[in-house]
């Protein structure tokens, strides 16, 4: 067995011990059985859930993963005493993190629909949601190891994590209309463009309405960016994007643990 394997098993034992995972996983499956309950349609409750995965996912995906990190540094350290690549350590450590938060979502999120799926809701639309959850579930832990990594005091790395989670979810909302008010005479399509794609949860807001009939709720960025890219190309590009959100952030924790003396 590699060091990933060991690893990533070790921390798979310990989440699976976790009651908040099985608390994450029963919350989005007790939500979405109650919005099908009380006479939900598929589309209204993907809508519904798309709410609260945008403001709770990300909130979860951070604040969890950066206590869990704090948690594993004896762990690592441990590990790190003998002759172990830390290439291969510190991939098992993401991986031990990040697949039990996605998977808890999938199996919360996922199950109600399977059940429920003569009631209207398309399989893009699904498939887009839980998609836009994993990313986001990706994104966010791997922003959470980086935080972790770069501050040794734990209260200073939650508080910068839930600081994070608010400007990423409730901030850029405002500086959106404040920039959209004050420049209004100038031509904003591009810089608008660029401001969604630097916003994972916006990414993702984007990337399952395009899978819906629902324009009227993609504000002005999401229309903007329908407007620009159309459907099929949108869904890749905000795609891509969601990619490149996991990527850089795990690029830099990587880097770090890589040079950090523990």
């Amino acid at each position: 067995m590699n060091i990933v394997s060991l690893v990533l098993l070790a921390g798979l034992r310990d989440l699976s011990r976790n009651r908040w995972i099985v608390a994450y996983a029963l919350c989005f499956l007790g939500i979405a059985e109650g919005l099908f309950w009380f006479g939900g349609t598929g589309p209204q409750v993907l809508l519904s859930l798309l709410n609260l995965v945008l403001l709770v996912l990300p909130l979860v995906a951070l604040v969890f993963g950066t206590i869990h990190v704090y948690a594993s540094r004896e762990f690592v350290e441990l590990l790190l005493a003998q002759p172990v690549p830390r290439r291969q350590l510190f991939a098992g450590l993401y991986l031990g993190l990040a697949l039990p938060l996605a998977g808890a979502f999938v199996v919360g999120a996922g199950v109600p629909f399977v059940v429920h799926a003569h009631d209207g809701a398309t399989l893009g639309g699904v498939a887009a949601l839980l998609a836009a959850g994993v990313g986001l579930s990706l994104a966010f832990a791997a922003i959470a190891t980086w935080i972790a990594l770069r501050t040794d005091d734990r209260l200073k790395g939650v508080g910068i994590a839930l600081g994070v989670w608010l400007a990423s979810t409730v901030i850029y909302d405002g500086l959106v209309l404040g920039a959209t008010a004050a420049f209004g005479d100038y031509p904003l399509e591009r810089p608008l463009l660029a401001l969604m794609l630097a916003n994972p949860v916006d990414v993702a807001r984007v990337l399952v309405l395009t899978q819906l009939d629902v324009s009227a709720l993609m504000g002005y960025t999401g229309a903007l960016f329908q407007h620009t890219f159309g459907t099929a190309l949108g869904t890749g590009v905000a795609g891509a994007t969601l990619v490149v959100w996991c990527v850089v952030p795990l690029a830099l924790a990587g880097r770090r643990f890589l040079r950090r003396d523990f």
